[in-house]
């Protein structure tokens, strides 16, 4: 098995996008890797991050469920380090974006998912998904060109 350890930080930041809360993220996050780990139907493809991404994003969905949460809102935590200005014109511009379009930046701009884990995780063609990451990408750039 590849190291899969080093996506725990990726897997843990996603549970958090989706719960907002740090301690249910990480308790997502072990249940994650214990449900890879004991996986017997799990054939290792080489690409165990997409994967994960499914696990968790179904044990995200089954906690919603269970516990009826409201997550506070989908914001994504400030990516800009220049300043509190930048910061909070990207998350206002963030806000604007669907679930799945801010999902799709988290997973491939701050975890750095690859197009091809993503592909497997979103059931899309590679084309497809680029195509759809450039749409977001344009979108959200008008979106900070109209606030300035």
């Amino acid at each position: 098995m590849p190291d899969i350890e080093e996506h725990y930080d990726r897997i843990y930041r996603y549970c958090y996008f989706k719960m907002h809360h740090a301690q249910t993220a990480e308790d997502l996050t072990q249940e994650t890797f214990l449900r890879f780990l004991e996986c017997d139907s799990y054939q290792d493809s080489g690409r165990p991050l997409a994967f994960l991404y499914t696990v968790a994003r179904n044990l995200c969905m089954d906690e919603l469920r269970k516990k009826k949460w409201e997550p506070l809102s989908e914001e994504l935590l400030p990516l800009c380090q220049e300043g509190l200005e930048e910061s909070l014109a990207l998350q206002m511009a963030m806000e604007k974006l669907s679930g799945r379009e801010r999902e799709l930046i988290l997973l491939r701009y701050v975890n750095e998912v690859p197009y091809a884990d993503l592909c497997g995780f979103y059931g899309s063609s590679r084309f497809a998904l680029y195509r759809e990451v450039k749409q977001v990408l344009k979108k959200l750039k008008s979106e900070l060109g109209e606030m300035g």
